[in-house]
Formats: structure tokens, sequence, C-alpha cells
């Protein structure tokens, strides 16, 4: 895959980059950082699906408001199997006993670690995003829901034209989940003396939150479980 910035000849070529470059910069982040956590391949499908609104599906999702250098929404979805194999894999790859982990998806720690993981995902993509476009991008911290009916989510960001995308992925395991993205029709032009700035590691975000969280047990964090479903709903006033 392209990188965001990259151009085959940049003394020929003018770079623009628009939302579906930085969606695929994004799904790069979503495969990188994951793969990287589970230590097991995680892969994005080669087409882009366009789609009318972003919404919550069961069985687990997540979302994230970006503002700053440019307005947008980020959806992940995952079917129960896809996000316990995910769990499973991160938690084993960080040296869990198999016994101790939680056997539902429903479990606190189950959605507790697909926030973690999600924030890691977006931390990434906003360096990437930050340094590469020379822009400033803020998000929020990422709310985590499991449930058993579907909810629309309605964008009040200040989105006059928003474009609309969904992606697939698929675990080693060959379980889906979807990446759906909303964000401000926009594009950034580079001027001709335009140099971009390194990418930045997934593997030192990985880290990065892994010696933060080193010395908390699970189960605490759970008992601390900023993404609670039932406070979700409410906030969404459901």
């Amino acid at each position: 895959m392209s990188s965001l910035i990259e151009a085959n000849n940049q003394e020929a070529a003018t770079i623009v980059v628009g939302p579906e470059d930085i969606l695929l910069e994004l799904c790069g982040s979503v495969s990188n950082v994951l793969s990287t956590a589970c230590h097991k391949p995680i892969r994005h499908a080669q087409m882009i699906q366009s789609i009318q609104t972003t919404s919550l599906k069961p069985d687990i999702s997540g979302f994230v408001v970006f503002e700053g250098g440019f307005t947008g929404l980020v959806v992940l979805n995952f079917s129960a199997d896809a996000a316990m194999e995910i769990y499973q894999d991160y938690m084993l790859s960080m040296g869990m006993d198999e016994s101790s982990l939680a056997v539902q998806y429903t479990s606190d720690e189950v959605s507790d670690i697909v926030g973690e993981l999600m924030n890691q995902v977006v931390g990434d993509f906003i360096n990437k995003v930050n340094m590469r476009l020379q822009s400033c991008v803020d998000q929020s911290q990422p709310k985590v829901l499991t449930s058993g009916r579907q909810l629309t989510i309605s964008i009040d960001a200040g989105l006059q034209t928003p474009i609309t995308k969904r992606v697939a992925f698929y675990t080693n395991n060959n379980n889906t989940f979807y990446l759906e993205y909303s964000m401000d029709d926009t594009e950034f032009v580079a001027t001709a003396d335009y140099s971009a700035s390194d990418a930045h590691d997934p593997d030192a975000v990985i880290a990065g939150h892994q010696n933060q969280s080193d010395s908390a047990d699970v189960a605490s964090i759970s008992a601390a479980n900023a993404n609670d479903s039932d406070a979700l709903l409410s906030e969404l006033g459901l």
C-alpha cells in the first residue's frame, strides 16, 4: 500500500492528499498496530465501500472523534469471535496465562482491551497524520460498547459534506471486523518545498502503552472500566 504522502516523482507531480488517502493511512495503522500487539497478522480488504452513515453494530463497538486540522469519526465494529481472538492473542503475547483469560466477550476485561488497542491504533494514526500532513489533529478518548442491538451514531461534529467509508479487516483465523470512517470532504495540497517527516513506528506505540501498564493489574483496570456499556448507553441517550 502506498504511503500517504509518497509520490513516484515529487518534482513532476503535485502531492494531493484526500479523504481516501487518509483512510488508507488509518487502515495501515489498524493492521500494523494490531498485528504487532497480537503477534498475529491482521489484514484489510483491498476494496473500500461507500456507505451513508456510520453505526455501532453488535457485538463490540468502539468509536473515536477527531478534531483539529480536519474533523472525523472512526468506528470499529467487532464480532464476538473477532474480539475474543484479538483479546486472547494480545493477552497471551503479554505473557498472561490462558487459564486466567476471560471466556465471554461480554466481560469488562475484553472491552477494556478493545479500548486500549483502539487507543494505540488511533495514537499511531494521529502521529502519522500530524507529521506527514503537518497538521494538528486531536482525538477524543475511545468509547467501547458491548451490545446486542444496532445503534446509529448521529455525527454532530460540524461535518458539512462528510465522506463515509467502510473497510473489512480479517484476523489470523479469518474472523471479520469492520472499520467505518467519516470525515470532512477536504484535501491537502503540498507546496513545492514540501518535505515529509519520518513515519511513526507502531512498535514504539505498543511499547509505550505496555510500559505504562506494566504495573497495573488487568483486574483493577476492569474494576475502573471507563468504557462501561451502561454509562455509554446513558451518554448516547439510550
